[in-house]
């Protein structure tokens, strides 16, 4: 399945010059690239990548919507658990990375302020120079007085203490995309077939059979054809971004699974999936440039990324219990009773964060900390590091 390709003359355009680039890159490599490769061209080329350029990507007018644009509870709840791990003296910073439209920034910050528990400063990590934009304009309108906190920066703090807040930034990093047929591994990656992109196999390296053995048997095995990914840059790419962090706690939220589930004989096409004008589909070999492209997060292994940086792994949850230990029923009052005749629509949010069917389960959070010694009330209800 593939989007209908109504594109207007400029997106049309756009995206033949993100092709353009991918097609040369291609032909110098020999006629071959990985897939992880034009993952990463296809969202992170300069001036050209979908999260490089400049087309609307979050909300109603975009291609997706993630959960701080779905409600202001989650920012809320989110803030209740930033506060618990500054701990009463309210010292340290924020550091969001990939903070999107801005909105959860808006809504952490409008709560710890209204709990008097800001942060000495709130510094966002984003490569999108749009985003960096519409982010700045929007914490303008909504929290002009609290902007001499906020701080736009291209590499995290060397040292800082705090928390570091990353939503839905792991499904976007590029993914190593493989098949396997019994004992034998192929990576699968990207060619040109009559003008094309075609996905196109080449035999697996030392590496990646080690890889497949080891996700194969976390799993019980796998029959026939199997098809999946794997970040091989999530270990790498984590221990950068949290590397300054002295003390205090990263809170990951993302869709994903732990490895046993994840790698399932039955899930055997994988998880990719690409966003497009809010359909989701299948195919990340059209429209390079103008869609958004993802994979399921591998929670074992963001658990064990931050083992090996030292931090210890704190919680496992579902976003569901996440938002339940952090009294999103009382967020929802609170905000209900400053806004008049808005209780209803709080509570379809609240269910669209919440519900199995909807976020509440495919969602996880994950927390790990340094230096703190405390339960963090959003993963008290539910622990499912076991799981891992």
């Amino acid at each position: 399945m593939q989007p209908a390709a109504d594109l207007d003359p400029a997106q049309a355009l756009h995206s033949e010059r993100v092709r353009a680039l991918i097609a040369g890159q291609i032909a110098d490599a020999g006629g071959w690239i990985s897939f992880e490769r034009y993952m990463d061209l296809a969202l992170y080329a300069p001036g050209l990548g979908y999260y490089s350029a400049g087309s609307r990507k979050l909300g109603g007018g975009g291609d997706f919507i993630t959960a701080p644009e779905v409600s202001p509870l989650f920012g809320a709840c989110v803030a209740r658990q930033c506060a618990e791990i500054q701990g009463d003296s309210g010292a340290g910073s924020i550091l969001e990375l990939g903070a999107g439209s801005g909105r959860l920034a808006v809504d952490v910050l409008t709560r710890l302020e209204s709990l008097d528990r800001l942060p000495q400063q709130y510094v966002i990590l984003d490569v999108s120079a749009d985003l960096r934009d519409r982010q700045r304009q929007l914490l303008a309108d909504r929290v002009p007085h609290l902007l001499p906190r906020l701080e736009w920066v291209d590499a995290p703090p060397a040292s800082f203490d705090g928390v570091i807040i990353a939503n839905e930034v792991l499904d976007a990093l590029p993914v190593s995309r493989f098949r396997c047929r019994g004992p034998a591994c192929e990576e699968l990656g990207v060619s040109v077939l009559n003008g094309a992109f075609a996905w196109s196999a080449r035999p697996a390296g030392p590496a990646l059979e080690r890889t497949c053995a080891r996700l194969a048997a976390a799993a019980g095995g796998w029959e026939g054809d199997y098809v999946s990914e794997y970040c091989p840059r999530l270990p790498s790419w984590t221990r950068a971004v949290v590397q300054g962090l002295r003390r205090g706690a990263v809170l990951w939220f993302d869709y994903g699974l732990p490895r046993p589930q994840y790698y399932l004989p039955e899930r055997r096409d994988g998880t990719l999936i690409c966003h497009f004008r809010h359909r989701a589909h299948g195919n990340p070999l059209v429209h390079p440039g103008l869609q958004d492209i993802t994979a399921w997060v591998d929670f074992t292994a963001l658990a064990e990324s931050g083992v090996a940086a030292g931090f210890e792994l704190a919680g496992f949850t579902s976003q569901t219990y996440f938002l339940a230990g952090l009294g999103i029923d009382a967020e929802m009052r609170a905000l209900a009773a400053d806004h008049e005749g808005q209780f209803a629509r709080l509570a379809n949010q609240a269910r669209q964060l919440m519900m199995p069917g909807e976020m509440g389960e495919r969602f996880k959070a994950m927390a790990w900390t340094r230096g703190v010694n405390r339960t963090l009330s959003g993963f008290a209800l539910q622990d499912l590091r076991h799981s891992l």
